[in-house]
């Protein structure tokens, strides 16, 4: 059977080698990279409130380089935001962050959702302000939500997210070599980003789409896929995951 890895190159290759272990045909075709933004005035007068959030979010490895790099750039060290806690989306994040002497705080669930659920959330109705080090589109639903609270929402978009060149040349190989087979294939979808890319390369080769099925992560994907499936009338299989470590994932595609 086919699995379709889409996370980003850098990230892959544990998942990749795991699968193949284990007899699948890994194909890897990342739907999301990520192109640094420039440090501007606008960045700059965030970093100064930096100083004053209760909570610093941060969503990828990619966050935390760009981060702490314009942290300094803005004249600023990791004493002078030492009063907030931080949160990391994912253990690599959380591990990244670790080399800069941060312990955050890691939701058992990868998603927005999961977050919501920490007790930096659930506990501090003194909450009022909270920074996001994201990339372009990401986390909008955790964002809204703690707006509509009344929490400020300090928005540092430190990186683009689109989908690779090389990914949009690749595809077509891909899909020859699935429908070639006539064998299903597993695609991981890890964002909404993700499945909007994926549903874009898709667009005009149904053979390809009627072979695919899903893993997704968290219940919010599980939600949106099974709206489109049942606005299209599509018929697939969806997986849900809480995490996206290598040995959840196969624990789910075997059994």
């Amino acid at each position: 059977m086919y699995f379709i890895n889409t996370r980003p190159l850098d990230r892959a290759d544990e998942l990749t080698q795991a699968l193949a272990a284990q007899g699948f045909r890994v194909e890897c075709l990342p739907l999301l990279e990520l192109v640094e933004q420039p440090f501007d005035a606008h960045l700059n007068a965030l970093y100064q409130d930096l100083t004053h959030a209760q909570v610093i979010v941060v969503v990828s490895p990619t966050a935390v380089e760009i981060g702490m790099r314009y942290l300094q750039r803005a004249g600023l060290t990791l004493q002078d935001v030492a009063q907030a806690d931080w949160i990391a989306v994912g253990q690599q994040t959380a591990q990244a962050l670790s080399h800069y002497g941060i312990q955050a705080h890691v939701p058992t669930i990868e998603s927005s959702e999961g977050m919501l659920h920490l007790p930096v959330f659930e506990t501090q109705s003194a909450l009022h302000r909270v920074a996001f080090w994201r990339g372009e589109g990401g986390r909008q639903f955790m964002m809204q939500h703690l707006a509509e609270q009344g929490i400020q929402i300090l928005n540092f978009v430190l990186y683009d997210r689109r989908c690779p060149l090389a990914s949009k040349q690749q595809i077509g190989n891909i899909a020859a070599k699935i429908k070639e087979q006539k064998q299903r294939a597993w695609v991981l979808i890890s964002s909404e980003a993700s499945w909007l890319n994926w549903l874009s390369l898709t667009q005009h080769d149904t053979p390809l789409f009627d072979l695919c099925d899903y893993v997704v992560l968290g219940e919010r994907l599980e939600q949106i896929l099974t709206i489109y499936q049942n606005q299209s009338s599509q018929s697939f299989t969806i997986i849900r995951v809480e995490n996206l470590k290598a040995a959840t994932l196969l624990r789910h595609l075997q059994a």
